[in-house]
């Protein structure tokens, strides 16, 4: 190996890094390895995996849309208003609950509401529910997007590093005094690291963001009808 080498000089901090991966080639020695850039990634991957497991048990089907909920709504009111223990019951069932309440609650307050007045509180209490189906997802986008270029940047960075120790020791190449062409093609390698594990948290954060805004888009279609078959069951008792 040439004078000017980089196992003659362990004190760069980049070389520090590649020594480390090659005597502990382990998940932990990658992480040293790869530098400061790839915690950003991390912090990225395990907010995602809270926000995937969080999304995960608060879209179930029993809490947004249960099955029989519309009809029983329907049957326990085929006489009139229910009362408000009943109509709280309802509230805290589900989010199609909630909205289904909010109808009770206009013909209650104001029994000759009109047909436009039980439609506009029950698109407003549908626009909350879509507000809260939909939280948190804005999250899980932004992790998809923003880990490839973290880990672009991750990968730029230990290149700069790289390169940079190589042309202080006289340049690159096998001439006397230049850099060894093993070591920086392990550098780069390493650098590159970065950019593997951002594709890692991006992947499936994009596969989980869009299979939640479909269960989402199919509850909220499942709800709008639902309100509009309350509406109308609602128009009958106020006659």
């Amino acid at each position: 190996m040439a004078p000017g080498g980089l196992r003659h000089n362990p004190g760069i901090a980049p070389r520090r890094r590649l020594a480390a991966l090659v005597w502990s080639p382990d998940l932990l020695s990658i992480i040293q390895a790869a530098g400061w850039p790839i915690w950003p990634l991390i912090a990225c991957s395990v907010l995602g995996l809270a926000l995937v497991i969080e999304r995960f048990i608060s879209l179930k089907t029993a809490k947004i849309v249960p099955a029989k909920l519309l009809d029983e709504a329907i049957m326990v009111s085929r006489n009139g208003v229910p009362g408000p223990d009943v109509v709280k019951q309802l509230e805290q069932n589900s989010v199609l609950g909630e909205v289904l309440a909010s109808g009770f609650r206009t013909l209650s307050g104001n029994p000759r509401a009109s047909d436009e007045d039980l439609r506009a509180n029950l698109e407003g209490a549908g626009r909350q529910a879509a507000a809260k189906l939909q939280r948190y997802l804005g999250a899980l986008a932004t992790i998809a997007s923003a880990a490839p270029l973290l880990g672009l940047l991750g990968t730029v960075i230990g290149m700069i590093e790289i390169f940079g120790s190589q042309g202080a020791d006289g340049g690159m190449g096998v001439t006397p005094g230049g850099g060894n062409p093993a070591q920086l093609a392990h550098g780069i390698s390493i650098a590159l690291y970065n950019t593997a594990f951002g594709l890692i948290v991006a992947i499936p954060a994009l596969i989980f963001w869009r299979y939640f805004r479909a269960r989402v888009d199919d509850y909220l279609l499942s709800m709008e009808l639902a309100a509009e078959r309350f509406a109308r069951h609602l128009a009958t008792l106020r006659r």
